[in-house]
C-alpha cells in the first residue's frame, strides 16, 4: 500500500532561526517541498492556520527500561508517550537488565526497537570497565554513541578504574556520552547523611549527597581526559553553574569537540521543589539550588549548553514512594518536554526559535543524525503541528507513560501538541494514535 501525500497549509514553519508562514508537501515520507503556496492537492490535507509547525523534538537521553525492567516502562508505551509529546526520535541508555554491554545484546535491543517503537530509534553502547572489545565491535554499526557512568546511577554500570577509562577515550572513535557524578564524593556524602539521619533522610538532603563538588570534579575528569585523547565527549545532564566553564560558546557546535547537555527538570524544577515534591523529583544527578537553575538556563541560551534532552527515567509510584536510600532516582518527562519549554516561553525566556535550535536541530548536529532535525525538502518528514496557546492540564488519563504518573500532575501547560508526523505517518493526530505504524532506526554521519 502507497503511503498517502499530505500537504500541511497555512502553518507557520519554524526552522532554522525564523519562522515563516507556508505550505509544506510530504510524499513518500519525506518533505517533498516547502513554499508559500502549494497549488497542487494531496490525500491528506490539514489547514495549519494559526498553528506552528517544527521538526520532530530528538531527545537524546532517555531510558525506556527494556528488556528487563518492563514493570517500569516499555519501548512501546514510552514511544507512544514520545509522539504523543512531539518527539519523534529518542536514543536510549544501555542500563537495561541486562545491559547492553555486547554486541549481541545491543542487537536485541534494536530487534524490539523494530517490533514495538513507533518513533524513530537508536541505543547507546555500555562501556564497563573491562569490555572495550565488545564497544570497538559494537561501534562499526549504526549506533548512536557509548555511555559511560562515570559515577554510579541505576543499575551497576559503573566505569571507575582509571586504566579502564584511559583505555576507552583513547580508543573509541565515535561520540562518548558520560554521567558524570564522583563516586568516591557521594559515597563519603552519603555515609556523613546516614550517620546525621539514618535510613529517614530528607529527600531536600539529595542535592547535598549528589553534590555541586561530585558534578565538577567528575566532569573536570571527563573534559581533561577528552582533551588528552582529543576525544568526541558529550557530557549529560549538567546540573551545575560551576561546570558551564569547561564548555565553549566561541565555536559553531559542528566544530566542537566537546559538547553538553541541560535537562528540561533542572531547568524547571529547583531544591525548594522537595518540600512538595520529596522523591518525586529525585534524579541522578540532583537537582540543584536556583542559582544553578538560573545559571543552566543562562548557560543554555548562551550556546555553552547544546542539547535539551529529558533523560526520561520512569519508576513505578510504589518504588518511588519509598524512604530515601530505597526510592529509585528518576523522572518521566519525555512526553511533557516540549510542554515546559513552552511555559518558559510564554514567560518570555526563550524564543520558539531557540527551543527548535536546542531540541530538534542541535541534537541532529551534535550526534550526526542522517536527514533529521530539520523541516528541508529531501529530509524525513518527521514534524509536530503544534498550538503554543490551547492550555493542557497534565493528568492521570492523559499521561501516556506506563508509569501513570508525572511530577507535573495537575499543572495546565500552555501549549497543545496536536498532531506528530514520523517518517511522513501521522502517528498521532486529533486526539488519535495510529500505532501500528513502526519508526525507523537512525543512521548517522561519521
Amino acid at each position: 500500500m502507497n503511503q498517502p501525500s499530505i500537504i500541511i497549509r497555512d502553518i507557520q514553519i519554524i526552522n532554522s532561526g525564523r519562522i515563516k508562514t507556508g505550505d509544506v508537501y510530504i510524499k513518500d515520507g519525506l518533505i517533498d517541498k516547502i513554499s508559500g503556496q502549494i497549488g497542487h492537492s494531496a490525500d491528506i490535507e490539514i489547514d495549519g492556520s494559526g498553528r506552528h509547525l517544527i521538526p520532530g523534538i530528538i531527545d537524546s537521553q532517555v531510558h525506556f527500561r527494556e528488556p528487563g525492567l518492563t514493570q517500569k516502562a516499555t519501548i512501546y508505551s514510552e514511544s507512544i508517550a514520545a509522539v504523543k509529546g512531539g518527539v519523534t526520535s529518542f536514543m536510549e541508555m544501555p542500563n537495561t537488565k541486562p545491559p547492553a554491554v555486547t554486541r549481541e545484546l545491543l542487537e536485541q535491543k534494536y530487534q524490539i526497537g523494530a517490533a514495538n517503537s513507533v518513533a524513530n530509534y537508536s541505543f547507546f553502547m555500555g562501556a564497563t570497565n573491562d569490555n572495550i572489545e565488545e564497544v570497538l565491535k559494537a561501534i562499526n554499526d549504526e549506533v548512536c554513541g557509548v555511555k559511560i557512568f562515570m559515577g554510579s546511577s541505576t543499575g551497576n554500570m559503573l566505569v571507575d578504574h582509571p586504566n579502564a577509562l584511559n583505555t576507552l577515550f583513547s580508543e573509541i572513535p565515535i561520540l562518548i556520552s558520560t554521567h558524570c557524578e564522583d563516586e568516591q564524593t557521594v559515597k563519603r556524602n552519603e555515609a556523613a547523611y546516614l550517620t546525621s539521619y539514618g535510613e529517614e533522610i530528607p529527600f531536600s538532603c539529595h542535592p547535598e549527597i549528589r553534590s555541586v563538588q561530585a558534578c565538577l570534579l567528575s566532569s573536570e575528569m571527563a573534559v581533561s581526559l577528552a582533551k588528552k585523547y582529543g576525544t568526541r565527549l558529550h557530557i549529560l545532564h549538567i546540573s551545575t553553574g560551576d561546570e558551564l566553564n569547561l564548555f565553549t560558546n566561541e565555536i559553531p557546535l559542528k566544530e566542537k569537540r566537546i559538547t553538553a547537555e541541560v535537562c528540561v527538570h533542572h531547568l524547571y524544577f529547583n531544591s525548594d521543589d522537595y518540600e512538595s515534591l520529596g522523591s518525586l523529583i529525585k534524579c541522578n544527578p540532583a537537582i540543584k539550588s536556583e542559582s544553578h537553575q538560573s545559571a543552566l538556563f543562562q548557560g543554555l541560551l548562551s550556546d555553552k549548553l547544546d542539547i535539551i534532552a529529558t533523560d526520561h527515567a520512569p519508576h513505578t509510584l510504589s518504588e518511588k514512594n519509598q524512604s530515601y536510600f530505597s526510592a529509585p532516582s528518576g523522572v518521566p518527562l519525555v512526553q511533557h518536554s516540549l510542554q515546559i519549554m513552552l511555559d518558559f516561553h510564554h514567560r518570555g525566556l526563550i524564543s520558539l526559535e531557540k527551543i527548535v535550535e536546542k531540541m530538534c536541530h542541535a541534537p541532529s548536529e551534535c550526534f550526526g543524525i542522517k536527514n533529521r532535525g530539520y523541516l528541508e525538502e529531501g529530509f524525513a518528514a518527521d514534524m509536530a503541528i503544534i498550538d503554543i496557546d490551547t492550555p493542557y492540564q497534565i493528568t492521570t488519563e492523559n499521561i501516556a507513560y506506563q508509569c501513570k504518573w508525572s511530577p507535573l500532575l495537575g499543572k495546565t501547560m500552555r501549549g497543545t501538541v496536536l498532531s506528530t508526523l514520523v517518517n511522513g505517518n501521522l502517528i498521532w493526530h486529533e486526539g488519535k494514535l495510529k500505532d501500528d505504524l513502526k519508526g525507523e532506526r537512525l543512521t548517522f554521519i561519521r
